[in-house]
């Protein structure tokens, strides 16, 4: 079966509409504070109204009135969602330190739009991403984010850019593949070539890549090409903008040409790891070692999807999808217009 998630009326960059708090008693997982997950305009309050205010503070992580960093201890107590949640004791095994980072420069929002012109040359390009340790995590937001611990992996490439509608048209010409529900009797849009294919589920994303001699990246690969070495918050760096990703926040109503953000670009030089479409990885939906919070959407019926997209779930309460460190999961049979992927492969 298939899910079509269709976008409600257009994000606006600087939502001024007040927050209708009717009904939130039937879902305590929402928000209720009007602080930087749901309002552009209140973006650099974040983190002062998460340990001031007591709505806030059921719901984000770090009670301290202390300046909270992102790459923080992750022997930190970190609070759930769910205000109902309870915190387990902490785990018998030990995470290993992390480095010390200065706290999260403040948010900016910038109009000046730089969008890369023409289609890339290569659009399945592959990076090499080196072997080692990386920071994946992060204490700062949702308890399935956390807790922020040191990861390892091998070395991997990766696709430089989301797979396009004109590369996965050659894929369903080949093995007769079910076309994507947007494409109109089974042809590309026009002035579409070179958007993301969407409206893939993970089965279809998998097969694509194992047709490319590839495969899907795990959630940590994905997440140390986001990263780099340094564990950024976004690919870019630490410091939001508005100008880098194609996102909700601008206005955005739908995918855009791969590579449209060069500015966004992530330490090893891939393209929207954060905005336009989310990704397909090769990870189950679990929690991160050493995260003991009982989640019942925790399993291996699903799948995780990385990276953010055009289309956010701002309006119930969610908040930003940009970071680096962002989680979000569905049943691998689902398929909607901000579903897409990159494929990987080893040495």
């Amino acid at each position: 079966m298939n899910f079509l998630i269709v976008s409600p009326l257009p994000l606006l960059a600087y939502d001024t509409s007040e927050i209708n708090f009717e009904g939130i008693e039937e879902y305590p997982h929402i928000l209720k504070c009007d602080a930087a997950c749901h309002k552009v305009k209140n973006i650099t309050l974040a983190k002062k109204h998460r340990t001031t205010r007591p709505e806030c503070q059921q719901c984000h992580v770090g009670i301290s009135k202390d300046p909270i960093s992102p790459f923080s201890s992750p022997e930190r107590v970190f609070l759930g969602r769910d205000p109902t949640i309870t915190i387990k004791p902490p785990p018998k095994v030990s995470l290993p330190a992390t480095k010390i980072y200065p706290p999260s420069y403040t948010l900016t929002a910038n109009s000046d739009v730089r969008v890369r012109e023409g289609a890339p040359k290569d659009t399945g390009s592959m990076v090499l991403i080196p072997g080692g340790k990386f920071i994946m995590g992060s204490n700062e937001r949702w308890d399935d984010e956390a807790p922020e611990y040191i990861e390892s992996v091998d070395k991997f490439y990766i696709d430089r850019y989301e797979v396009t509608n004109a590369e996965y048209k050659k894929f369903t010409f080949d093995t007769k593949r079910e076309k994507p529900y947007h494409w109109p009797n089974g042809k590309v849009p026009r002035n579409k070539k070179n958007h993301p294919v969407i409206y893939v589920n993970w089965h279809d994303a998998s097969e694509y890549c194992r047709w490319r001699g590839k495969r899907l990246p795990t959630e940590q690969e994905w997440e140390k090409a986001a990263r780099g070495d340094s564990g950024n918050i976004y690919p870019w760096g630490n410091t939001w903008a508005i100008n880098k990703s194609n996102h909700p926040y601008k206005g955005s109503t739908g995918t855009e040409p791969v590579g449209s953000y060069p500015n966004g670009k992530s330490p090893y030089g891939l393209y929207d790891m954060s905005g336009n479409v989310w990704e397909w990885v090769d990870s189950f939906y679990l929690p991160h070692p050493g995260n003991n919070i009982n989640r019942g959407e925790y399993g291996m019926d699903k799948r995780v999807l990385k990276g953010g997209s055009w289309f956010d779930c701002l309006s119930y309460g969610c908040g930003l999808s940009a970071p680096t460190f962002n989680r979000s999961f569905f049943t691998p049979e689902v398929k909607n217009n901000s579903f897409g992927f990159r494929c990987a492969k080893s040495p």
